[in-house]
């Protein structure tokens, strides 16, 4: 585990004194090591310095490093303009290196500490290379969203420690407190997730951020309230099992009413944003069903909206950088001017809403086992959920690639060899991945 945090740290002066594409290259190679470093385990390995690494976070922190690799190769226009991009390389590397303490730490009080760190590289991004100057309330917004919640929780943090002797996640158990310490300790995970009524600032922040901004949201970010859920549970067990029918319920419901409001967005990145509601929000009652599928299912689903969710911000921009705004209104017709981007749209779409044969489809399947095994009365909005998902998807598809495109788009550069890299780098591992489904339960 050392010595990934040494050559992160060893990555600073390339920051500075390298050029934009070795750094960008340094990183897809770090992925690609550290994709040696494979743990199918249920227990902690590489254990050094209170680092170390089961299953669940050798996933997380992979997909870290591959979003942080494809982030670099989205912002391009960052390098070209000449943006302050030797600051941005260092921003996402001191963001990585906290998701990295964040996923790889096995104490509770280093991932607290590193879970609000992360906070800061984010809310740079955003503001600092962020298109429209509402993006210092979106900032604001994630901010105080994050924070309102985050102090009560370590307060509660004090009591487990009290409790339990120890933070190690290995040595936590059941029977711990009350309704209080549960709300205490989970609230900022329903916020991070974002569960529903907790969600406001996720369409803004997606809205305002620069594409590396909403992909490390969208990839990694929301994530890391699954994963403090699928860590801590484990204490609230038995309290769980009497309260946590109200968190499926409201979950599931959201789902629902976030999939209608989608269906009538008119800007292409608020609809994608609010769809990250919808499938996490899905994410949220597997893990609450406390069972067996739902943890397996929870976490296929997180990585597979990790790098599904990306992808189409990625599209989105593509399309913003040629026609300046991201309006269905005036992103209409693209099948006439770029044919094959429309494929790519077309595959992220359909992986989207859960078609065979991508990851999504095998999360899903898993927690719809969960949370009908769960109650059979969730069948309703689990229903309702899969058909507006695939509702919203097939009108983002239909409006931004069929009819006439905008009159007032006198010329259009075509897509480079480079964005086709950063798609299909999304979408191949998210097709691929469904091969060795049988991992994504091996961790529990």
């Amino acid at each position: 585990m050392m010595k990934f945090l040494f050559s992160l740290f060893m990555m600073i002066p390339l920051c500075f004194f390298a050029d934009f594409w070795f750094n960008q290259l340094v990183w897809l190679l770090l992925s690609f090591i550290f994709l040696l470093s494979f743990v199918s385990l249920n227990f902690f390995s590489y254990l050094s310095f209170d680092l170390g690494m089961d299953l669940l976070s050798y996933v997380l922190i992979l997909l870290s490093f591959w979003i942080c690799s494809l982030m670099l190769m989205a912002s391009e226009k960052i390098y070209l303009k000449n943006n302050w991009f030797k600051f941005f390389l260092f921003v996402v590397l001191i963001l990585m290196i906290s998701l990295y303490l964040t996923f790889g730490s096995v104490n509770f009080f280093v991932f607290y500490v590193f879970f609000e760190v992360s906070l800061i590289p984010t809310l740079i991004l955003i503001v600092g290379w962020g298109y429209q100057p509402e993006r210092l309330q979106a900032g604001v917004y994630l901010l105080f969203y994050t924070l309102l919640a985050s102090l009560p929780m370590m307060i509660s943090l004090f009591f487990c420690y009290n409790y339990f002797s120890t933070l190690h996640y290995y040595l936590l158990f059941d029977g711990l407190g009350g309704l209080v310490v549960y709300l205490l300790v989970n609230f900022v995970f329903f916020i991070k997730i974002p569960m529903f009524f907790v969600h406001l600032w996720l369409p803004k922040a997606h809205v305002e951020a620069p594409v590396s901004g909403s992909m490390i949201l969208a990839g990694i970010m929301l994530k890391m309230g699954g994963y403090g859920m699928l860590r801590l549970m484990i204490m609230f067990v038995t309290l769980g099992m009497s309260i946590n029918f109200f968190f499926v319920s409201l979950s599931l419901v959201g789902g629902f009413f976030v999939s209608l409001i989608c269906l009538r967005q008119s800007d292409m990145k608020s609809l994608i944003a609010y769809s990250s509601v919808s499938h996490m929000g899905l994410v949220l009652s597997g893990i609450m069903t406390l069972n067996y599928w739902g943890f397996a299912g929870s976490l296929a689903m997180m990585v597979a909206h990790g790098l599904c969710s990306s992808g189409l911000f990625c599209l989105a921009n593509i399309s913003y950088e040629r026609l300046l705004s991201r309006s269905l209104y005036l992103n209409k017709g693209l099948i006439n001017i770029m044919p094959s981007l429309s494929l790519v749209w077309f595959l992220l779409i359909s992986s989207n809403m859960a078609a065979p044969p991508s990851l999504n489809l095998l999360g899903e399947i898993m927690l719809i086992n969960s949370v009908v095994g769960f109650s059979f009365l969730n069948m309703g909005f689990l229903m309702l959920i899969s058909f507006f998902s695939a509702a919203y998807s097939l009108f983002l598809y239909s409006f931004s690639q069929h009819g006439s495109y905008y009159s007032g788009c006198y010329s259009f550069f075509s897509c480079s060899v480079r964005e086709y890299l950063v798609l299909i780098l999304h979408w191949l591992p998210l097709n691929i991945l469904f091969l060795s489904g049988d991992l994504m339960s091996l961790w529990i």
